[in-house]
């Protein structure tokens, strides 16, 4: 039987590790899909072949929760004129769904070209984050009508990877 257990070593020593990936994997020549995604107490979510289970993996420690710093309350004077926005690595060019990366990472794949037809679900983009093979997939079905990284690109959480049209 083959196996695999992700790791990261986080500061405080504890095997901190997100998880969320589709897989396909053989055991005994017999083939398996499986999806994992890290739930909030820490426990796994898996489905194996659409049967779902609820992992413990000893030493893994939850991901902290995303925390959103408080604002204090403006005083009512006149709104001074905003900054201009840094500008994105590359924006969507039209009116297309927009195929973002859920994390930071490198690009070390593009699966399509424009002008490729994809579908939902179909791997577009591989990207390495946190030393783990992270497959991107479209959410729509449709065209690819801009690839907006290369190959090697580290790109961040939330940037414009595709436009699918």
């Amino acid at each position: 039987m083959t196996y695999f257990s992700p790791s990261f070593k986080g500061e405080d020593g504890g095997g901190s590790f997100i998880i969320m990936n589709d897989f396909k994997f053989k055991i005994d020549g017999a083939e398996y899909t499986a999806n994992v995604e890290e739930k909030e107490d820490g426990k796994l979510a898996v489905t194996v072949n659409g049967k779902a289970y609820e992992v413990e993996v000893p030493g893994h420690v939850a991901a902290a929760p995303k925390v959103q710093p408080i604002k204090p309350a403006a005083p009512a004077a006149a709104p001074a004129a905003a900054a201009p926005a840094a500008p994105a690595k590359k924006a969507a060019t039209g009116a297309g769904t927009a195929v973002t990366a859920p994390l930071p990472g490198t690009i070390t794949s593009i699966e399509v070209k424009e002008g490729d037809q994809v579908k939902a679900g179909q791997t577009v983009i591989v990207m390495e984050a946190m030393k783990m093979a992270n497959n991107i997939t479209a959410e729509c079905d449709g065209t690819v009508k801009a690839i907006l990284v290369q190959q090697g690109a580290q790109v961040q959480s939330g940037d414009a990877l595709m436009e699918i049209g």
